[in-house]
């Protein structure tokens, strides 16, 4: 028949241990079969596998049968990643008559302020580290600039790598 094991978690020479008891007194040459389904947390960086090594002891005599399994179980951690965005504002248009003043350092000699901002969302299930974004963010059109890159900010703990021509006429 089924039964429910009575398992405890413990260390053990500085290793996590779990200790289940399969029945006293068992009968010789008893066959047993054991399904365990184990649930562990926080392997977000541990690669793409964990190993568990595996005994069964006896109280009673110890044998050379009693060897150690090692179980290696591969670890996909799965998210949904979601990206959204938005420029304020929404549409810009620039007079036909309008002209970009070479040379000058004030903002509105190179065009409207449009400002893009991204989001990044997980929606899991897993957690997630190490993530690269690139966005392309076509600066020139018909060797014309377009869209004149004045600056890059982020926030939440993320950090970016400017692109070239970033500011390059120091606006």
């Amino acid at each position: 028949g089924q039964e429910k094991l009575n398992c405890n978690p413990r260390k053990e020479n500085g290793s996590h241990v779990v200790l289940c008891e399969l029945g006293n007194p068992m009968k010789a040459g008893a066959r047993i079969t054991v399904d365990m389904e184990l649930s562990v947390s926080g392997l977000e960086d541990m690669g793409d596998a964990i190993t568990f090594q595996l005994q069964l002891r006896s109280k009673n005599s110890p044998s050379p049968a009693n060897a150690l399994v090692t179980v290696t179980v591969p670890v996909e951690a799965q998210a949904v990643m979601e990206l959204r965005g938005n420029s304020l504002p929404a549409t810009t248009v620039l007079p036909a008559s309008w002209h970009r003043v070479e040379g000058s350092r004030q903002l509105e000699d190179h065009g409207i302020k449009v400002e893009h901002v991204y989001q990044l969302h997980n929606k899991g299930p897993s957690t997630v580290s190490g993530i690269t974004l690139r966005l392309a963010i076509p600066s020139q059109l018909g060797g014309r600039i377009l869209l004149y890159l004045l600056e890059l900010g982020t926030e939440g703990g993320m950090s970016c790598t400017n692109p070239p021509g970033l500011n390059a006429e120091q606006v």
